[in-house]
């Protein structure tokens, strides 16, 4: 888990003589998200036969587990300016392919490269040292001038300029690298990432089939050349982005990395946050095959709204309320309603004119919750808290209820992972977050809240880490971690003048938490009230998901990751590992929250440490939080629910997930050889498996697959069943990497120019 020491820095070099040894190059600490086995892997295979031990359940047969995360195609050149979210969409499956004569199921292993458009030019530049896009890093660096942004965003659009010349093999036409999540909709396999639309994936092989537009995907076997009647061509022919200036409608196809699939009708629901207004769009694609159903009444949700039974697209809705562009990531959506989530996390190129980096966070600015009918974003209603950031929600669904004037009205629920910062932005990119001056505080008789709109969860269990000497004194660069303190930390709307100054040389870190928001829709519309805001429990809690069958709904469990040794606010010079997978009972928890509030905003239900749930007996409590902890050494990814046949319960079922032993790894920190020469050898690669856990009682493994390669630590990633793979739509044509990889040297005058434009830019 912890990395080795950092090596010393900037030391003072004396100048030598004609006689002294060259000088070295200071050496650099490793950037924890490249390192390990966070470090890319090159090596792509076809679907490969595994071997596994345990006994595979008949209800993986024939299915396919894929997880998607960055990879980027080289980091030889990346240096300091890199970020986790970085790099090119890697996908890594394992199918269970069920042999049709002796009924047995054999595990085979797959990883491919999305072959987007910034991927296929990247091979065709071999000349580009560095990656065409610039980092998340360089945008989030508080410590770099807006000369030098400025320059490395004019670079990528140069570059992407350059490929439109005549003789180019790949236009750079979308800026996605599609390394976020995949799922599935409609016959369709989308990987995703909010920098721009789906690209279609094939399953089981994971090949590149084209970008998805709302309508059809490039490459498929589509309705587009006259297939479809005349009322189908009217409400699907439309396309992402079609009905915006043609400067605009690229940005206007950028989709959320987190689309919700309904369980029930089978809509698609997205959003589209971009630089220029309307900041926010709102689209839902439904499934085409629908459209003709006779009459099928969707089910109602008893609170005076109901999904209407046509279930007509809706494209880019502009969603009103929204003043500047933000980094937004997930939302929510119940059976009836929509959650944007409006954070004082901006992804604003205007920003460098305020001084601020593209991507700033802003802790004195609240939280906002646009709440509204699912098919009516013009009806939001804006529900304001303390700032905070979400990345991923967990689960949102609507609750009826009787208003004191007996009036039918009602509460939207969401189940969120909270940070108090972004601290973790910053951290994947190995950046100190900016430090935010607090004003002192003069302490009358009464102690005073010190930040109106920050607050920070005020547990005991919040553990306090020391930052400055990590970053100002050079003895302290050997430690790659900050210094954990021994004893709670204090309360942050309290202090005196006594201990202000030992506050600031310090800080709480950030923690991530499952949290219940509920939305009271009261009338009049002024009157908007957030009723409960507290956190479940106080262990951190990230990557979470629920059976697929009981999103949108009041569903009881939630699954998720944590580590029993740190939390997900990463500190600089780390990296979080996922050492410990968590269920939730949610509804127990907010049921015993609803009974005994907890402190709004800063409090919790269930305030056990990771290490008393871990240690079971009576610190267990009533079984609402179940913990399953990795053997030592061993860390997992994101777990998907595969629901079992007998259907005993909402938690019966498996839970899917990669998992990978540091005991592999080099002393260096580093991954063995990965292409099986030099003094590694075949034998000594480093390997990833698949394991397959009991959902119900979150103890039994009951399968392992042994993978022929490591899976790097990534993203999100989905289950496709038989149907799913079966189901879906024909396809005319795949994405190849052949003829890109030819390059530009015969390409006449104006490859010699893009050639020569791109060895400047390196």
């Amino acid at each position: 888990m912890f990395e080795p020491p950092l090596p010393l820095a900037g030391h003072k070099r004396k100048r030598g003589s004609s006689h002294s040894h060259p000088l070295q190059p200071t050496p650099q600490p490793k950037h924890p998200y490249l390192s390990g086995n966070f470090a890319p892997i090159q090596q792509t295979l076809p679907l490969t036969p595994c071997t596994h031990t345990g006994t595979i359940p008949a209800e993986l047969a024939d299915g396919q587990y894929v997880r998607n995360g960055s990879n980027p195609v080289s980091n030889e050149d990346l240096g300091r300016d890199a970020h986790w979210f970085d790099g090119d969409g890697m996908l890594a499956g394992v199918l269970f392919r069920r042999d049709e004569a002796t009924g047995k199921i054999e595990p085979e292993f797959v990883n491919q490269y999305i072959l987007t458009d910034l991927y296929l030019s990247t091979l065709s530049s071999p000349r580009l040292r560095v990656p065409i896009l610039p980092s998340i890093a360089t945008l989030v660096n508080p410590l770099y001038s807006l000369f030098h942004v400025t320059l490395r965003i004019l670079r990528t659009v140069v570059l992407v300029v350059l490929s439109f010349l005549p003789g180019s093999k790949q236009k750079i036409k979308k800026i996605s690298v599609a390394n976020t999540n995949i799922v599935y909709h409609d016959g369709r396999a989308l990987a995703t990432c909010e920098s721009g639309p789906p690209m279609r994936i094939q399953l089981p092989e994971l090949e590149t089939v084209g970008w998805y537009n709302g309508a059809w995907a490039e490459g498929e076997l589509n309705d587009k050349a006259g297939k479809m009647d005349e009322e189908m061509k009217e409400l699907y022919g439309k396309k992402l982005g079609e009905d915006s200036m043609a400067m605009l409608g690229w940005m206007r196809e950028w989709t959320t990395a987190h689309p919700k699939i309904d369980p029930v009708t089978e809509e698609m629901l997205m959003f589209h946050s971009s630089f220029a207004p309307p900041f926010v769009q709102y689209s839902i694609i439904p499934q085409q095959q629908q459209q003709h159903a006779s009459n099928s009444q969707a089910p109602a949700v008893d609170d005076g709204n109901t999904i209407p039974p046509r279930l007509d697209k809706l494209l880019n809705a502009p969603v009103p309320g929204i003043t500047k562009a933000k980094m937004m990531h997930d939302f929510g959506v119940s059976l009836a309603h929509t959650v944007i989530m409006d954070l004082p996390l901006s992804l604003d190129p205007m920003n460098q004119l305020r001084g601020l980096p593209p991507v700033s966070y802003d802790s004195s600015r609240p939280s906002r919750f646009g709440v509204f009918p699912r098919r009516q974003p013009e009806k939001v209603r804006w529900f304001e808290t303390d700032a905070s950031c979400i990345f991923h929600t967990a689960n949102t669904w609507d609750t009826p209820l009787i208003d004191e004037a007996g009036e039918k009205t009602t509460e939207v629920n969401m189940l969120a992972c909270r940070l108090t910062s972004a601290t973790m932005v910053y951290a994947a990119g190995n950046i100190a977050a900016p430090v935010e001056r607090k004003p002192k505080v003069v302490l009358a008789e009464t102690k005073k809240r010190r930040m109106p709109f920050f607050s920070k969860y005020d547990d005991a269990e919040s553990t306090a880490y020391e930052r400055a000497a990590l970053l100002e004194s050079p003895s302290e660069e050997k430690e790659a971690f900050v210094h954990i303190n021994e004893g709670p930390s204090p309360s942050p709307f309290t202090s005196s003048p006594d201990d202000e100054e030992e506050e600031d040389r310090s800080w709480e870190e950030d923690q991530c938490r499952l949290y219940y928001y509920a939305f009271a829709l009261s009338s009049p519309p002024s009157t908007n009230q957030i009723t409960h805001q507290w956190a479940l429990t106080t262990i951190p809690f990230e990557f979470p998901s629920v059976r697929p069958d009981k999103e949108m709904q009041s569903a009881r469990f939630i699954y998720g990751c944590s580590t029993s040794t740190t939390s997900f606010g990463s500190a600089l010079g780390k990296a979080t590992k996922i050492d410990v997978l968590v269920k939730i009972d949610a509804l127990t928890l907010i049921d015993r929250g609803r009974r005994n509030p907890p402190r709004s905003v800063g409090g919790s239900v269930d305030t056990r440490t990771m290490a008393e749930i871990l240690a079971g007996g009576e610190a267990a409590g009533d079984g609402s939080i179940q913990a399953f902890q990795m053997p030592e050494g061993w860390f997992a990814q994101e777990p998907r629910f595969v629901p079992a046949s007998s259907n005993e319960g909402e938690d019966d079922g498996w839970l899917l997930f990669y998992a990978f032993d540091e005991a592999q790894l080099l002393p260096s920190g580093d991954v063995p050889a990965e292409n099986g020469d030099g003094a590694q050898g075949e034998e000594g690669r480093a390997r990833s498996e698949l394991w397959v856990l009991s959902a119900r009682d979150m103890k039994t493994v009951v399968a392992r697959v042994e993978l022929p390669q490591r899976v790097p630590y990534g993203l999100h990633g989905s289950w496709f069943d038989g149907g799913m793979i079966k189901g879906q739509r024909g396809v005319e044509g795949l994405r190849r990497v052949v003829e890109q990889c030819e390059g530009h040297e015969s390409g006449g005058v104006w490859m010699g120019v893009r050639g020569w434009v791109e060895g400047l830019l390196g």
